[in-house]
């Protein structure tokens, strides 16, 4: 088979899912390597970053996904419902961080990290589709792990959790601060 080929038939599986397909489920469809799929797929990647084009592929970890181009969205919700926009509010963000960088977490974690309880938070995060489940941990009680989402991958604009920015040792200490100097206050009230 042609490349033009193999393109055509990716582009068929990524339209038609509407979703992300691991690479590897890929070039088993194709019955190829992985490395060759890599490849078509870089291939198509370039031909969509066209100006021309109204679509491209993201990779998301070990998955590509086919996707509305971002500076088009103003025309899309024109023709389609506006999507529900999630508002998270600066619990929802903290919350999201910790479990961003500590995953897989459980909530009592989080609890410890933030100094309040998160259960609300924790369950808005999850209805947002940006949390999920990961299993339980293999402690009394089994707690509930949880980790990050695609749509969280998706959403925050990142391939994997390694893209996630490094806070440096400065940062981590004026963070600190922040937060005890935030407990001080709750406290003097």
């Amino acid at each position: 088979m042609k490349a033009e080929q193999y393109q055509a038939i990716i582009e068929g599986i990524l339209f038609t899912m509407g979703e992300a397909v691991e690479i590897e489920r890929l070039a088993e469809a194709l019955e190829l390597e992985t490395e060759q799929v890599r490849q078509i797929i870089r291939q198509m990647a370039e031909r969509y970053e066209q100006d021309d084009r109204g679509i491209q592929l993201m990779e998301i970890e070990d998955a590509v996904q086919m996707c509305t181009k971002k500076e088009l969205y103003e025309y899309l919700i024109k023709v389609a419902k506006q999507p529900k926009q999630h508002v998270l509010t600066d619990v929802l963000l903290e919350t999201l961080s910790i479990i961003a960088y500590k995953q897989p977490v459980t909530r009592l974690e989080i609890e410890k990290i933030r100094g309040v309880s998160c259960a609300h938070a924790v369950n808005k995060l999850v209805e947002y589709n940006l949390v999920c489940e990961l299993g339980r941990l293999d402690a009394p009680g089994r707690p509930l792990l949880f980790g990050t989402t695609e749509e969280f991958l998706r959403s925050f604009g990142v391939h994997s959790i390694e893209e996630l920015p490094v806070l440096n040792q400065d940062q981590m200490e004026e963070f600190r601060q922040q937060a005890e100097e935030e407990m001080n206050l709750k406290l003097n009230v």
